[in-house]
This record gives C-alpha cells, sequence and structure tokens, in this order.
C-alpha cells in the first residue's frame, strides 16, 4: 500500500471510528482519545489476513439468559469471515452455546474457577491454532478477579472465562466493547476508571470501542468491504439475525425484554448505523 492509499483508508477509519460513538451513549466517545487513532483499521487488517480458525469469543449474562448486544456483531463477523474463506468458530458459554450450536460452528466454555479456566483455554488454543482471538461484547476480569455487569453486580457465577483466550494467545487478539466492563478495555484502563462502571484490566492488540459493541463489528466489516470492493455489509442482514437471538432466549442487555432492540435501541438505529457505514464507503444506493 504506497502512502496516498494509507492515507486515504486511516481517514476513512478515523471517520468509522467517530461515527461509531457519535451518540455517546456510555462515555466512549469520551475515552475515545486514550485510542490511537486508526484502530479500526489496523484491527481490520488483522481479520484480513485471517485464513485458518478464528475464535469469535460472545455471549453477556442478563438474568438467566445472554443480551443480544454482542452475538448479533459476532455472527455478522462470522458470516463474512466465512464468505471470504476463513474458518470461524463462536465461543461462548450457556446457554447461547446450546442457543445456536444447530446453525453454527461453537466452542462451549463453561463457568469454572479461574485455574481451570485458564488452563483450558490453554489446551483449546494449542488445539484450535487460530489465527486471530476476537472479544465482542464478553465480559471481562476486574482487578477483584471477577465479573461485573454494567451496575458493578458480581455475575462470575454466570460468566465463564474467555479472557484467557486472550492472555494466552500465540496469534493477535482483537476485542470489542461499549462500556468499560468488557475484555480488551484494560488497553484503556486509566480513562475508563472515570467512568460509572467496575472496569476490566484484560487487554488485547487492538481494541474497537463503540455505541453498542454490534456496530463494531459492522464498522470492521466496512473496513473490509472497502478492500474486498464488495458490499460486505449489504450481505448482513440485522433483523434476521436479531431476530434469529431474540427467538432463542436473547434479551436486550438494558430492558432485560425479549424484544428486537440492542441495548434499548430499536432495530432501526443498528439498520441506520449499517447504511451509514455503508455510504462512508461508497456502497450506498
Amino acid at each position: 500500500m504506497n502512502a496516498i492509499d494509507h492515507q486515504h483508508d486511516l481517514a476513512l477509519s478515523q471517520s468509522i471510528e467517530d461515527l461509531l460513538v457519535a451518540r455517546n451513549l456510555r462515555g466512549m466517545r469520551d475515552v475515545q482519545p486514550a485510542l490511537s487513532s486508526g484502530y479500526c483499521l489496523r484491527a481490520a487488517k488483522l481479520l484480513q489476513a485471517c485464513k485458518g480458525t478464528v475464535l469469535l469469543g460472545t455471549g453477556f449474562p442478563v438474568l438467566n439468559s445472554f443480551e443480544t448486544d454482542g452475538p448479533v456483531g459476532a455472527i455478522a463477523l462470522y458470516q463474512t469471515l466465512d464468505f471470504l474463506g476463513a474458518s470461524p468458530v463462536i465461543v461462548c458459554d450457556a446457554p447461547l452455546s446450546k442457543a445456536i450450536a444447530a446453525n453454527y460452528r461453537v466452542y462451549e466454555i463453561t463457568v469454572n474457577d479461574l485455574n481451570s479456566a485458564e488452563a483450558a483455554a490453554q489446551q483449546v488454543l494449542e488445539k484450535l491454532q487460530p489465527d486471530l482471538v476476537l472479544s465482542i461484547e464478553r465480559a471481562g476480569l476486574t482487578e477483584q478477579g471477577i465479573y461485573c455487569n454494567m451496575h458493578g453486580e458480581d455475575i462470575s457465577d454466570r460468566c465463564a472465562s474467555f479472557d484467557f483466550f486472550l492472555n494466552h494467545a500465540r496469534c493477535p487478539t482483537l476485542a470489542i466493547g461499549d462500556g468499560g466492563n468488557e475484555i480488551g478495555m484494560g488497553n484503556i484502563h486509566k480513562a475508563i476508571t472515570q467512568l460509572d462502571i467496575t472496569p476490566s484490566i484484560t487487554r488485547c492488540d487492538e481494541l474497537v470501542i463503540a455505541d453498542v459493541s454490534n456496530w463494531a463489528a459492522y464498522g470492521l466489516i466496512a473496513m473490509l468491504a472497502h478492500w474486498q470492493q464488495a458490499d460486505l455489509l449489504q450481505r448482513i442482514n440485522s433483523q434476521q439475525i436479531l431476530a434469529y437471538i431474540v427467538s432463542r432466549g436473547g434479551l436486550d442487555g438494558v430492558t432485560k425484554e425479549p424484544n428486537l432492540t440492542e441495548d434499548s435501541l430499536p432495530l432501526a438505529e443498528g439498520q441506520r448505523m449499517i447504511a451509514n457505514l455503508r455510504q462512508i464507503i461508497g456502497f450506498s444506493e
């Protein structure tokens, strides 16, 4: 890539990064300066390089189920990576793992003590030899060694550990989050301590932030679409994916209701985000 192309891609990335946090729902626009500009570009480059196994960790506990934000983006990434020739695997715990296993390649992780979880993650990494490990809206360990929701409530008994997959990976690691308590937020730990949350300390190679984590997945797909010169976002039916997740037990993370919403926002907001991203990369009608 020559210097002109790189500058164009960097400007494109910055436009996407700003769009993803424009609403500033949980302070992500406030902490954005803590990240080095161009993080969408760098993260998408890592995705673009994948030809083998990609582990997509997702699933955030809500009541006795899982929230809609995270799995929808993971499936969008799964479909895109599969289309581009990689072999994605969704890593999650029950009940999400059992809900989607009939339709997607799934590796189930279970709630266990941290030592056992660490050893299990190392074994899986050795067996699967992934090209990339990505976490999207997956709770991250706090300094106290527990998992907390946005209200600071301990949810460790309902949250299997995915952190060690990133900690011990011999490949690049990406993480997506929208609040500060997710895997990857350790990259900007000092900045997120200013937010009203119990922050995660787990780090990654590249962190992508957004007002809604699903939207960050769309942002990365937009960068891939730009390089492929193919309208990959048009292939993503967000309504169909969201309906699929809700029909299998998904709950809105804010309202805790089984509605076609993401963090209390109507489906139309996510569809508008996709439309705006397609416009940025030049695929709008």
